[in-house]
């Protein structure tokens, strides 16, 4: 019965990755075979906004300044991807992923224009060129694990050289107090706020969204709270009347195909926080069923 936790489709995640290598070809044989100017319709910027370019707050996660930034990025995408994408589901994973980079670039090119308004010289350069890179979207998956999984430990190199363990809500908290510090600090033209920005949408994505705070992604049962209730115990008759509704007398294959596949697609779609009780104890007994076979 073992089958990928994602099910039949290919994971989010490595469709990204694939999306990703391969927009980043194309840019490279655009700018090496012609003299169009990719980077004004496709990167995002203030100019391109105000000509209406909209689309640039999707295609400019696809682009990257180099193959060390692609390198770094499809990196942190397929570490930290996967395990977010098998909690919260196909769907939510990337509205995820690209609502970060789309939050992220709007804080970058707003704060541009607000700084280019107020004369603000010092940090206004950092600003004025176009934004590519993929970082605010794994930024927003890094602090949406450190919020889903926060004692997770990990084990990073610092300066790729030299391995620190630290838990993962540290890791949010490092990342986000060195954002802030660069962007009162700016030096370079990496867009620090676009990060600090796909931060602050994982964090309120899985602290809001995924919880179902928000109508739209309220369950399709609308199960009333949980409280906490006296119950009287239960009778060995009604836990065998229990068994006797999952473990139907079935073949296992038509058991597999009947009671389990249904329920594996609905984890794939929706993520495994999505089942009901029922739904998890029949999982169970197709566990134990596999197990004596």
């Amino acid at each position: 019965m073992r089958r990928p936790a994602f099910g039949p489709l290919r994971p989010a995640t490595i469709t990204l990755l694939i999306i990703s290598v391969a927009a980043f070809l194309v840019q490279l044989a655009v700018g090496a075979t012609s003299h169009f100017p990719i980077n004004r319709y496709f990167a995002l910027s203030v100019e391109g906004l105000r000509h209406g370019f909209v689309w640039q707050l999707l295609t400019f996660q696809f682009m990257h300044g180099g193959i060390l930034h692609m390198v770094l990025n499809c990196w942190g995408l397929y570490v930290f991807g996967r395990e977010v994408e098998e909690v919260l589901g196909r769907r939510s994973f990337l509205t995820l992923y690209l609502s970060s980079g789309v939050i992220g670039g709007l804080v970058q090119v707003l704060a541009g224009t607000v700084l280019a308004l107020l004369g603000a010289s010092a940090w206004g350069a950092s600003f004025a060129a176009p934004v590519v890179g993929a970082s605010a979207g794994v930024f927003g998956l890094v602090a949406a694990f450190a919020v889903l999984y926060p004692e997770r430990q990990l084990t990073m190199l610092l300066f790729f050289i030299i391995p620190v363990n630290m838990r993962a809500k540290f890791l949010l908290l490092f990342l986000a107090l060195a954002t802030v510090f660069v962007i009162a600090f700016p030096k370079g033209n990496v867009a620090h706020l676009a990060h600090l920005g796909g931060m602050l949408t994982g964090i309120i994505f899985v602290r809001y969204a995924v919880h179902w705070h928000w109508p739209r992604f309220k369950r399709t049962e609308r199960q009333p709270p949980r409280r906490l209730v006296k119950v009287r115990s239960r009778t060995s008759a009604d836990w065998e009347q229990d068994k006797e509704v999952i473990e139907e007398d079935l073949p296992p294959a038509e058991f597999l195909s009947r009671e389990v596949d249904p329920i594996l697609e609905k984890i794939s779609a929706q993520g495994i926080q999505s089942l009901t009780d029922r739904e998890r104890k029949i999982l169970e007994s197709a566990r134990q069923k596999m197990a004596k076979r």
